[in-house]
């Protein structure tokens, strides 16, 4: 923002300074007076031209730098979504794995449970055949 006032003072400083300059140069010429009037005139004239080219130049300018902001803050938006896309793929991926993993420790724990149900039913009927040898002596 500071390149800019200080172009934009300069641009005006040139301006002021061409048509001081200018003036100055046509007052303290040994002209007539309507020679010095026709140069003042050509002078303004001059001046006026000069700084329609810089106001054109500005605009240009302007909307070059535009477009160029305008193509950054694209080109920002699009490394963001990008990121956001990664990321939320990657929480996506680290959940699925989390997930089938808890299903394979629930699946391991349930068959040892049935396992476990398994030996507990035959450690009964064992021990029910006992108790019924036990029982007919």
């Amino acid at each position: 923002m500071g390149d800019n006032i200080n172009s934009k003072d300069f641009i005006i400083g040139t301006l002021i300074g061409s048509m001081v300059g200018a003036s100055l140069a046509l007052l303290f010429a040994p002209k007539s007076g309507k020679e010095l009037r026709d140069d003042i005139n050509q002078g303004a004239i001059q001046a006026r031209d000069r700084a329609n080219e810089w106001k054109d130049t500005a605009i240009v300018k302007g909307t070059e730098w535009k477009d160029i902001a305008y193509e950054k803050g694209s080109e920002l938006k699009k490394k963001a979504l990008d990121t956001t896309n990664e990321l939320t793929k990657n929480v996506s991926e680290k959940t699925q794995k989390l997930t089938k993993a808890a299903q394979e420790k629930l699946d391991t724990l349930s068959e040892k449970g049935d396992e476990a149900l398994e030996k507990a039913d035959e450690i009964a009927d064992k021990v029910e055949d006992k108790v019924e040898e036990a029982t007919k002596e």
